[in-house]
């Protein structure tokens, strides 16, 4: 499994913590990270610039897995703290946009990322199929040889072929894993998410609807397509500011079907 021996390449190279992202692309090698290595779960790929400065500063060999597009919102973190600090940092990214994307809004930034990262001087490999996967090393021995940040584009089809390795199971009994006598119980669902999409739809009206972007987008449209509804395809983490933009310009209702991760990467709402 190509998963695998990414995984032992990352821990010869000596690399102790993660801070991740994952993407849909690499759901296995994502599921196998948390047994091999410390791991810190982000929401927003910037913070993750953040967390591998402290750990390095703390004495860890970081390195942060992403998906490409995390790229965008990271640059300016990565200049100027990491470049800034001589801090280095590799960075695994799965590389969008490039090879059987089904998705038109990974294309046009994902397909740039070589010259934005030649402009910024930021050192980077592609990985485009299997083979290339040593060239993983040398992005995490270029980081910390340079001080610098360093970046693997490794192409989806390196994960083709293999295994299934997680055969579909019955979901998870959920389980809270922080608890205390003011933890309030969590009640177990009550509908699934299209049972409660299709509960908002019914109640929708003349409001206007914006829907955050993957199957939530895809069960909106099945249920009640019609042109008062907006369909995010990227830009992560805006489905919520551009119902608040909706609302102020068109002053209507507004109905967000956002995800509970893109609503905390956001801080367009009041805590």
């Amino acid at each position: 499994m190509h998963e695998t021996a990414l995984i032992r390449i990352l821990k010869d190279a000596g690399i102790d913590l993660l801070a991740t992202l994952p993407c849909d692309r690499t759901k296995a090698l994502s599921a196998l990270l948390p047994r091999h290595f410390d791991e810190v779960r982000l929401l927003r790929e910037e913070d993750g610039v953040g967390v591998a400065a402290g750990a390095f500063l703390g004495g860890r060999r970081q390195a942060i897995a992403i998906q490409s597009s995390g790229l965008g919102n990271m640059m300016n973190a990565l200049l100027s703290l990491s470049r800034t600090y001589g801090l280095p940092l590799p960075i695994i990214t799965s590389w969008r946009g490039v090879y059987r994307e089904a998705i038109p809004a990974q294309v046009p930034f994902n397909r740039a990322i070589p010259a934005m990262l030649d402009a910024f001087g930021i050192p980077y490999e592609r990985v485009l199929e299997p083979v290339d996967l040593p060239r993983v090393a040398r992005v995490v021995e270029t980081a910390y040889a340079e001080e610098t940040p360093a970046v693997a584009l490794v192409s989806p089809r390196v994960w083709e072929g293999g295994d299934k390795m997680f055969p579909a199971t019955a979901e998870p009994v959920r389980a809270d894993p922080i608890s205390s006598p003011a933890s309030p119980p969590r009640r177990a669902p009550t509908m699934t998410r299209f049972e409660a999409i299709r509960a908002v739809s019914t109640t929708l009206g003349d409001a206007l609807a914006v829907s955050n972007i993957g199957v939530p987008g895809k069960e909106l449209y099945a249920l009640c397509d019609r042109p008062g509804n907006f369909y995010m395809l990227g830009s992560y983490t805006q489905a919520t500011p551009i119902g608040l933009g909706l609302a102020i310009a068109a002053n209507r209702d507004v109905v967000v079907i956002d995800g509970d991760g893109s609503l905390l990467g956001t801080a367009i709402l009041p805590v």
